[in-house]
């Protein structure tokens, strides 16, 4: 498992659109992956719980991945959320 604090720099941050996004980048990966701020956690590759984060641009979140790719993943998460 490895761990991650990312910043959200995409310009409206996590609206419907981009976390729709989200949801399809994490989906392509076998890992499991986890956002979570304060004191919510929620899975990536859920739409219902990613929108539930209601992050803004510049808010920070801690990925948690784990599996086979989990490199990969937390990668491709890290740079749809900085903008890359």
């Amino acid at each position: 498992m490895i761990k991650k604090e990312i910043t959200i720099r995409l310009e409206n941050g996590l609206e419907a659109r981009p976390v729709a996004m989200l949801v399809q980048v994490a989906s392509k990966y076998d890992s499991t992956i986890y956002l979570h701020t304060n004191d919510k956690k929620v899975n990536a590759k859920s739409i219902m719980g990613m929108m539930s984060l209601g992050l803004d641009a510049g808010e920070k979140l801690t990925a948690e991945v784990d599996g086979p790719d989990e490199e990969a993943a937390l990668e491709g998460i890290d740079n749809y959320l900085s903008g890359r």
